[in-house]
């Protein structure tokens, strides 16, 4: 069943220097997918934000939640949620995640809206670092290991879909500092769901070492940064 409706939500914590640039994309992906009927709307979480990011946020036509938890897994939760509350038709409601320091193609939404006619329950959606932030060297590693058009499957926060009822069915995202994308996705492929993995759409995030979590995705950049120094890679 088509996906009508698009609830993008966005969990932040202090992201001041990137938030602008993701939000700029997301707009641009909603207008686009506007244009061909389908209704959007943004939320955007404020985790424990002490910086401009509420700021930032607050130029953009979007729905804005402020929490203190200091876990995405609770950030994408309670966006979540509140999305979905305000579905109309919860069976064609898609629900797509991406982060603050990430910017998101034209096509984001309207591929989702598209892998959801074609039968998908859930988007597992590629990314790609910001080559401004990497040396040449890992540039080169990241090209040699990743084919276009043969998504690797890996499941990240950034570029993540699904359809209402998955999120239903399988009890949400588990309220715990990283890895809830995770768990989610092998929650959703242990019930039985249509996952489909592409990179139709594939996001650009930040390509730093440190991020908002203690692992996560600049974790693993740096663990490969690492291993290309000590010459392992």
């Amino acid at each position: 069943m088509i996906a009508t409706s698009v609830h993008v939500v966005i969990p932040v914590h202090n992201e001041e220097d990137l938030l602008q640039s993701c939000l700029d994309a997301v707009q641009g992906a909603s207008a686009r997918a506007c244009a061909l009927g389908i209704d959007v709307h943004t939320v955007v979480v404020l985790d424990a934000c002490t910086d401009r990011s509420a700021l930032i946020a607050r130029r953009y036509p979007v729905e804005i939640i402020e929490i203190d938890a200091g876990r995405v897994g609770r950030a994408r939760r309670i966006g979540t949620d509140a999305a979905l509350h305000r579905a109309d038709e919860e069976t064609r409601a898609w629900v797509a995640h991406t982060d603050a320091d990430s910017i998101v193609p034209g096509n984001w939404i309207t591929h989702q809206v598209a892998l959801s006619a074609g039968g998908s329950d859930v988007m597992i959606g590629t990314v790609r670092p910001d080559f401004a932030d990497l040396t040449l060297r890992h540039i080169d590693h990241w090209r040699a290991t990743h084919t276009p058009g043969r998504p690797n499957g890996h499941v990240h926060g950034a570029n993540l879909g699904f359809r209402a009822g998955v999120y239903r069915h399988v009890g949400g995202f588990a309220e715990v500092p990283e890895h809830e994308d995770v768990t989610f996705v092998a929650a959703a492929r242990a019930a039985g769901f249509v996952l489909t993995a592409s990179d139709v759409a594939e996001v650009m995030t930040s390509g730093r070492f440190v991020g908002r979590t203690p692992g996560g995705y600049a974790g693993y950049l740096a663990a490969q940064e690492e291993m290309l120094e000590s010459g392992v890679a």
